[in-house]
């Protein structure tokens, strides 16, 4: 019988009562996202951000630098000092250690460009920003179905609603908002321009002399707001009624919206890079545009139904998932690779890193959605280039793909970005995965390019031993980033997702009648088997037994090897032997996100479903999923959401209800007892 694909995702719909600072909704279409609190919009701005959870307004294209102190108003790395390694008889040089005299450069250049805020929307009241004090009888809920978030208040005790959307296929939000009739005139909405800036926020809006904002009414109800400045600058339309007006205030970059008659205040807000506003409409349209996507993503999209279950934990689990497809879809399906935080707020000033790739979008071929990830995908083939000048910096062959980067590939300065390697395999993956799903040898040809290069530079990192086996060298920064760059060499994870990723090189190559270098996987078949310590666990890297004493925080990375990959290698007592030993004695509150996730999927090869349901579910600070059903890092003010946890989730439980290529088993990840669960349109892991 099919899934009731309604009742599955209605059910999970996110409810607010109350002001709940750690669990704003979004509303977005993978390229565009707004943020709001429980007003529908951002009226709340100062108590979100106290709170460590601004609301942001933000696009994929959305950019800002900060002018430098040079001649040129920027630094480039050719600035820094870069810090000189041995590595199997080559100097290789990065830009790890701030050389004296360079922190600003180091600084600016970490900073550098960073993702912004575009605005600022929010009711008001008398002429003020709303107090959390004076809203009262708080129901907020989000349509997953629609995706239209519906907020019902009082304000000072005036009734309000707010109902708010975004565009499925425009960078456009709008708003329906009605107000009690006899109180209306005293409501209005700002809209606030700042600058951009690098901290979580994206926005500074003290600073207002280093942008502009300048205005033209195209037409009654149509104005557009020009911003310009130290970035490429963009455009707003605001899209109304002819009887709004827009009114500038004392403030500079900050407008009113005032209503007309009958507390009636609809309107969109249309954010563009460049070019002409074409296609648009009244907000009406955006809540249908929206409503008709929505739907045709939870027809098309993978899914998992556990209704038919009687473990209490069932309910939360579907609930997560749900929430984590939604969620994913509206913020990490665009034109560059997600930031840790997606675009809701600023990490790492909002900079995406690259080995997170695979744990926001893997999951997409595995749900059915190869073509959202399709979306992201052209960023790699496009900046080809700079990844082949990354690897040719150091005298590699093919392309090193960066950690840390912003939209242009710039690899960010940093004692561990440019020393972390386990990026390199990913396009592999995600292009192997999607081809997988889809059977689409054009794909392959489309990016034939792409894999060459990056497999290309695998083979050539990698360096022969005495013995005749092929090693990973030092200096390299594993997964778990805790070891010494200087004399760490043959992290488990990397040895394997090394093996993996040229073999499915060699597959996709050979599909489609292309050239393969012998080397590519003469370099897999000869790697070097990863070390047992002597009570018959995996060493994390070579040359050490301290994986379970001090370094036993961070990343248990090594369970990846055997848990996400199966390339035949490692020993599954070695590796029960080892997840035990995490389980027991590893520093909990030091794992993050996806780690629950890696613990899940190594438990369901060594056949325990009920660990495998224990450890994903695992009630402990880095595990937290709030009403809105993003993944927080609870320890961590600058993480209140983590969207790899919800990428690794979707993954796990993929390979808990399907299994993988090399062990197609039906529900290998759930126990027999308490767990009754329907899948529909979801694909084992092609590992």
């Amino acid at each position: 019988m099919a899934i009731d694909r309604y009742a599955l995702v209605h059910r999970h719909n996110p409810v607010l009562n109350r002001i709940d600072t750690e669990s704003p909704l979004t509303v977005g279409n993978g390229e565009f996202a707004f943020t709001c609190d429980v007003t529908g919009m951002q009226s709340l701005y100062g108590c979100y951000r106290d709170h460590h959870f601004p609301l942001c307004t933000m696009a994929q294209w959305g950019w800002h630098t900060t002018p430098a102190e040079s001649p040129t108003g920027r630094f480039t790395p050719a600035d820094l000092t870069l810090t000189e390694y041995g590595s199997s008889g080559r100097t290789v040089r990065y830009p790890t250690e701030c050389a004296p005299g360079e922190e600003k450069i180091y600084r600016w250049l970490r900073e550098n460009p960073h993702r912004m805020d575009l605005a600022r929307i929010g009711l008001q009241i008398d002429g003020k920003e709303i107090s959390p004090e004076a809203l009262t009888g708080i129901r907020q809920e989000l349509d997953l179905w629609t995706g239209v978030i519906d907020s019902r208040f009082l304000a000072d005790e005036v009734p309000c609603t707010v109902r708010t959307c975004v565009d499925a296929d425009r960078d456009r939000v709008a708003f329906a908002i009605r107000i009690a009739p006899e109180a209306a005139k005293r409501f209005s909405v700002q809209i606030a321009f700042p600058l951009g800036a690098p901290d979580i926020t994206g926005a500074d809006f003290t600073d207002t002399a280093h942008h502009t904002t300048t205005w033209t009414e195209l037409s009654p109800g149509r104005t557009v707001f020009h911003l310009r400045g130290a970035f490429e600058g963009y455009d707003c339309l605001v899209q109304t009624d002819e009887s709004v007006r827009i009114l500038p205030t004392e403030s500079p970059h900050r407008y009113l919206l005032c209503p007309g008659e009958g507390g009636v205040l609809e309107f969109s807000a249309w954010f563009q890079k460049s070019g002409d506003f074409d296609g648009e409409g009244p907000a009406a349209d955006v809540f249908a545009r929206s409503a008709q996507w929505w739907e045709h993503f939870w027809k098309e999209t993978g899914v998992l139904d556990f209704s038919g279950s009687t473990d209490p934990r069932a309910q939360e689990l579907e609930r997560r998932i749900v929430l984590s497809q939604y969620t994913l879809a509206a913020q990490d399906t665009g034109s560059v690779p997600p930031a840790e935080t997606g675009l809701s707020c600023n990490s790492w000033s909002g900079k995406f890193h690259l080995e997170m790739t695979f744990w926001h979008e893997g999951w997409l071929p595995l749900y059915g959605r190869t073509d959202l990830l399709l979306r992201t995908l052209p960023w790699y083939r496009e900046h080809l280039p700079q990844a082949r000048a990354l690897a040719a910096a150091n005298g590699y062959r093919g392309a090193r793909w960066p950690k840390q980067c912003g939209p242009e590939a710039d690899n960010s300065p940093s004692p561990i970005s440019p020393l972390l390697i386990w990026q390199q395999p990913h396009i592999l993956t995600l292009l192997y995965w999607s081809w997988k799903a889809t059977g689409n040898n054009d794909l392959v040809r489309e990016y034939a390019d792409v894999i060459r290069e990056t497999a290309d530079f695998c083979a050539d990192f990698a360096v022969k031993n005495a013995e005749g086996r092929m090693e990973l060298p030092a200096p390299l920064i594993p997964v778990q980033e805790c070891w010494p760059p200087r004399r760490t060499k043959n992290p488990v994870f990397e040895l394997e997702y090394w093996i993996f990723g040229l073999r499915a090189a060699t597959a996709m190559l050979e599909a489609i009648g292309a050239p393969v270098p012998d080397c590519w996987m003469q370099t897999a078949d000869r790697m070097i088997l990863p070390e047992i310590d002597r009570v018959g666990r995996i060493c994390a890297v070579s040359g050490t037994e301290e994986t379970y004493g001090r370094f036993a925080v961070d990343h248990p990375s090594f369970l990846m090897g055997y848990g996400l990959l199966d390339n035949g290698r490692l020993d599954p007592a070695v590796m029960e032997r080892s997840l035990q030993a995490v389980c027991s004695g590893w520093d909990e509150k030091s794992l993050w996100g996806w780690d629950f996730a890696v613990m899940a999927m190594t438990a369901v090869r060594l056949h325990r479903p009920d660990l495998a349901v224990d450890l994903l579910l695992k009630d402990t600070v880095k595990n937290v999923y709030t009403v809105s059903g993003c993944n927080r890092q609870a320890t961590r003010d600058d993480l209140p959401l983590y969207l790899p946890g919800n990428g690794s989730l979707l993954i796990a439980t993929a390979m808990m209800a399907e299994g993988s290529e090399s062990h197609p088993v039906v529900n290998p990840g759930f126990p027999k007892e308490g767990w009754q669960v329907e899948s529909e349109g979801v694909m084992p892991l092609p590992v």
